[in-house]
C-alpha cells in the first residue's frame, strides 16, 4: 500500500502562485508515475501534470508554460508549482501515483479568486 499526503492548497488572487506538494510513503517502487489531477465543480477529474521515475514529464495543454512539476526521488515527493493562476484553475487537486495500481490522495482545494 501507498499513502499520499498533499499540502499547499489555498486561496490566491488571479495572477498569483501556489505550490502543491505530495509525499508518498509505504511500499514505494522505483518505477512509477506520480503527479496531479484536478476536479472542478460539475466536471470530470482531469490530468494536470505527471512525472515518471525516469523524469519524463507530461502536462495538460491548458497548463503548459504556467505549471511546473518536479520530483525528489529520495524523499518520494512531487511538487507542482503553479504560476499565473486564473479563476478557471479553481478545483480540488488530487495527488496521484501509479505503481502496479493507482493511488490517490484526499485532495487539496485550490481557489483562484479576487
Amino acid at each position: 500500500q501507498v499513502q499520499l499526503v498533499e499540502s499547499g492548497g489555498g486561496l490566491v488572487q488571479p495572477g498569483g502562485s501556489l505550490r502543491l506538494s505530495c509525499a508518498a510513503s509505504g511500499s514505494i517502487f522505483s518505477i512509477y508515475t506520480m503527479g496531479w489531477y484536478r476536479q472542478a465543480p460539475g466536471k470530470q477529474r482531469e490530468l494536470v501534470a505527471t512525472i515518471t521515475g525516469t523524469g519524463f514529464k507530461n502536462y495538460a495543454d491548458s497548463v503548459k508554460g504556467r505549471f511546473t512539476i518536479t520530483s525528489d526521488s529520495a524523499k518520494n515527493t512531487v511538487v507542482l508549482q503553479m504560476n499565473s493562476l486564473k479563476p478557471e484553475h479553481t478545483a480540488v487537486y488530487f495527488c496521484y501515483r501509479r505503481q502496479e495500481k493507482d493511488y490517490w490522495g484526499q485532495g487539496t482545494q485550490v481557489t483562484v479568486s479576487s
